[in-house]
């Protein structure tokens, strides 16, 4: 959730709320498309990696499969433990990629964060500028059933980092997204299915959240 609580002192009006949706900001900065196609760019490249290390591992328990009766039991073991490390550098490699705290999270970090700190530091002027106590995401509040739209201050924010209202910039993302429209939607909104290894596990990347407030 990204939320703005700004303190003021020896104010006596009534304290003052207000609304943006990040996600509508981050479509109106050029940089936060370049950093969206980048994560997709590695994203892609590691998928790709990933598939085909997982089809070699395939491959050789195919050949393995197909030839284990020629086979002495000291070869057998051989080509057993050979399978089973190449399986294991696939799905080190998977975990070391796209796992918890992994490479794409990390670069995420990296090319998201100062973006993030860019929003902030607009928000913090308006709430300044504007009296405002605390300001809401819509786009992370899934319990605002119903907002007024003259709360709505996300224009002014845009107005404010020197951007136009209304210009979006299409990303690779939104691109994504309306092919998969077309084709009935045969992926997620907003996210790749992601690669599959031989057990079905997937490989996925979804789009980037916003965080509230500054690390």
């Amino acid at each position: 959730m990204l939320m703005l609580s700004v303190a003021f002192t020896g104010i006596s009006q009534a304290q003052k709320f207000a609304y943006v949706n990040s996600q509508y900001i981050l479509r109106h900065m050029p940089e936060y498309a370049e950093a969206q196609g980048q994560l997709n760019q590695f994203s892609n490249d590691w998928e790709a990696e990933i598939q085909a290390k997982f089809e070699a591992v395939q491959r050789l328990r195919d050949a393995y499969q197909a030839e284990k009766v020629l086979l002495t039991e000291d070869m057998k073991q051989r080509r057993l433990e050979e399978i089973k490390q190449k399986e294991k550098e696939a799905r080190d490699m998977q975990r070391q990629k796209f796992g918890v705290d992994g490479e794409l999270f990390q670069k995420r970090e990296q090319l998201i964060k100062p973006i993030q700190d860019k929003i902030y530091e607009a928000l913090e002027e308006v709430a300044s500028r504007s009296g405002y106590m605390v300001i809401f995401d819509k786009a992370s509040q899934s319990n605002m059933l119903y907002t007024n739209p003259k709360y709505d201050i996300t224009d002014t924010v845009i107005k404010n980092m020197g951007l136009t209202p209304g210009e979006t910039i299409e990303s690779d993302e939104d691109k994504d997204e309306k092919g998969d429209d077309s084709k009935g939607g045969a992926r997620d909104k907003g996210g790749k299915s992601g690669g599959k290894d031989p057990s079905g596990n997937k490989t996925s990347t979804g789009r980037t959240p916003m965080k509230g407030g500054r690390r």
